[in-house]
């Protein structure tokens, strides 16, 4: 059924491209937009369910898992683990970003006045204060947190209720239980909301298509060439960095994760693959109190292709308006992306706005913003699915280390046995 559904979201994503062709070549821009706002309401639908059930499913699945955790020591070291391999691997990406942009040089030559039908305005930009950042984390309400998805406060609220009854161990059994009961009942939701995934697929692809069409891409080949042959390069260190932990299971977790790899690539969101990848992150064989704590984490500190698109892009606007940078403004440039990266989580249109933060703390030219937006959906497409990528390898390195990732699954994972309609008892995720 899994190989089925991943077909059918691979056609989808090729008609979706033909068709939104088609309607660029033949309709006028104004007809061409119409037609994508009709498009664009089958997307916005499947989103907004991803939205209504992402919330409750990290809150339930997170809460279990660190309550059947041993103790406070394992949910630390768990944590540290974590946390290494996230900066390692921003590090990594922001690193390459900026060593490929210099080795392509993607803005010279480019025509710094050019501007794109369509491309709007820059975004306005949001003052990213590590200070903020670090407020924001502490929840004033986890209803509100729930409520405008803030992923981390939802985190940090899990982390203290799930220790909290893993201390107080059979005195709250039937607490663990009923949202454990929960936690299925969402994965169940999740299997109805994932139904419509190929059409989401479909009209996401058509409507930006049939706006941008494909000639776009080639005005900016070498830039959105270039980083696509990066993002290849940074799957092919990762896969080797979850080699060096997992070992030649690597091939079998890429190959797991396809489906949720396309959804987020075809909607550019990674947001909307987060229900199927913790399922098939379990079915792969990670322990449900792993990937529930570790791919949330990750997918606020863990954005490897949105990192590697903020250094690449900011470098591509300051070479096509002819601004040379110095190794040590690079070094001091793949600092401050470090930091401020990690608000991303909370940003609308995180990495535009991340940018063009960057833009005017090194005085760069702030309206070069506008250069890449013309393209930026197509290349929000590949830096979605390679934070997929990212942070499933992560996940099952984390489960590795913690000796907590099957070789061999003998019984079904849990977000499996939920979509299957059947009941475990606590004590099976015990045993993760």
């Amino acid at each position: 059924m899994a190989k089925r559904l991943f077909q059918i979201i691979l056609v989808s994503m090729i008609l979706g491209v033909i068709v939104g062709a088609v309607i660029h070549g033949a309709a006028s821009n104004e007809q061409a937009a119409a037609i994508a706002s009709y498009f664009k309401i089958v997307t916005d639908i499947f989103l907004r369910l991803i939205k209504m059930i992402i919330a409750p499913l990290v809150l339930t699945t997170l809460v279990v898992g660190i309550a059947h955790m041993d103790d406070s020591k394992t949910l630390g070291r768990v944590g540290l683990r974590t946390m290494i391999w996230f900066v390692c691997a921003s590090l990594f990406s922001l690193g390459l970003g900026l060593l490929m942009v210099n080795i392509i040089r993607p803005g010279e030559g480019f025509d710094a006045t050019l501007t794109t039908a369509g491309a709007g305005s820059a975004p306005e930009v949001a003052r990213l204060s590590l200070a903020d950042f670090i407020t924001h984390l502490v929840p004033r309400s986890i209803i509100e947190a729930m409520a405008t998805n803030e992923i981390l406060q939802i985190v940090i609220f899990s982390v203290f209720a799930g220790v909290a009854l893993a201390k107080l161990g059979e005195k709250t059994a039937k607490v663990v239980e009923l949202t454990e009961q929960v936690a299925y009942l969402m994965l169940k939701i999740t299997e109805y909301v994932m139904l419509l995934a190929p059409f989401a697929v479909f009209a996401a692809l058509a409507g930006v298509v049939a706006v941008k069409g494909l000639g776009v891409i080639v005005a900016y080949g070498k830039f959105v060439g270039g980083f696509y042959f990066s993002l290849l390069l940074l799957w092919a260190a990762l896969a080797l960095a979850g080699r060096a932990v997992i070992g030649k299971r690597t091939g079998e977790l890429i190959r797991e994760i396809r489906e949720p790899v396309i959804i987020a690539f075809s909607t550019a969101s990674s947001e909307a693959a987060y229900p199927k990848l913790l399922e098939k992150l379990e079915r792969f064989g990670v322990a449900n109190r792993i990937a529930s704590f570790v791919l949330p984490l990750g997918y606020s500190f863990n954005l490897d292709g949105s990192m590697m698109y903020c250094a690449f892009a900011t470098m591509f606007i300051a070479q096509a308006y002819g601004v040379e940078m110095s190794i040590a403004q690079q070094v001091i440039m793949l600092l401050f992306l470090m930091i401020t990266s990690k608000g991303m989580a909370a940003v609308p249109r995180a990495s535009l706005v991340v940018i063009a933060a960057t833009l005017t703390a090194f005085n760069l030219p702030a309206e070069g913003l506008v250069l890449i937006i013309a393209v930026d959906q197509f290349l929000d497409m590949g830096r979605s699915g390679t934070n997929i990528v990212g942070n499933s390898i992560a996940t099952a390195a984390v489960a590795k280390w913690e000796g907590l990732l099957r070789d061999n699954v003998l019984t079904p994972p849990l977000a499996e046995r939920a979509l299957n309609g059947e009941e475990a008892p606590v004590v099976a995720s015990r045993r993760g």
